[in-house]
């Protein structure tokens, strides 16, 4: 059989299988990446985002990943560079769900998608939830000015830089208020971390 048409039956099979296909899924079956586009030629695949590949004609979105994570951990909240590229505060594209989940419960176990689990206290896992409908999945995700505010509690996690981007992005586009940021900085008491930012992008 011709070793070109075995791989096209693979790379059709991992997506049907998956919902949504990323590059890097092909590396363990020893596909070349080139494969993907050569199928978007072809009409037998569609690109839904950077990186994100599905069956044309099919109910998955750029998110579904987020759908998918939301179904299994219902309690869950999408947060940090998950809910910033939702929003379309940042150019990271991280290929971990990044969840939010209380102190005490129990961590989740999904092979796939893989998740990178971060615990909040009660207070600050109930402030400032949106609820998003994906592809059927109610999906819960903090809203940009919470988000922004995470960020920069868990700068260690990701980088102030991040931070710092998601800040300006989110305040450029009009997706929170200053009032907003103030409040979530308080609940997460990081008044004093944010005060420097918040007066920058202010003036």
């Amino acid at each position: 059989m011709n070793p070109r048409t075995t791989h096209t039956e693979r790379v059709l099979e991992l997506v049907k299988n998956k919902g949504v296909l990323r590059p890097r899924d092909l590396d363990s079956h020893g596909i070349p990446r080139t494969y993907l586009s050569r199928l978007c030629e072809a009409s037998k695949l569609q690109r839904i985002g950077r990186g994100l590949y599905v069956l044309p004609g099919s109910d998955a979105t750029e998110h579904h990943s987020l759908a998918e994570v939301c179904k299994r951990v219902p309690k869950g909240v999408v947060c940090l560079l998950s809910a910033l590229r939702f929003y379309e505060l940042t150019t990271q594209a991280p290929f971990e769900v990044w969840l939010a989940i209380g102190e005490k419960s129990w961590r989740p176990r999904i092979e796939y998608p893989p998740l990178r689990i971060v615990r909040f206290s009660q207070t600050t896992l109930d402030a400032g939830i949106e609820k998003h409908q994906i592809e059927g999945v109610t999906v819960q995700v903090y809203c940009p000015a919470k988000t922004v505010v995470d960020c920069f509690k868990y700068r260690n996690k990701i980088g102030l830089d991040v931070a710092i981007e998601a800040l300006r992005e989110c305040w450029q586009a009009r997706r929170c208020t200053m009032d907003d940021l103030w409040h979530y900085a308080d609940i997460c008491r990081v008044r004093n971390v944010m005060r420097p930012y918040l007066e920058s992008v202010a003036t």
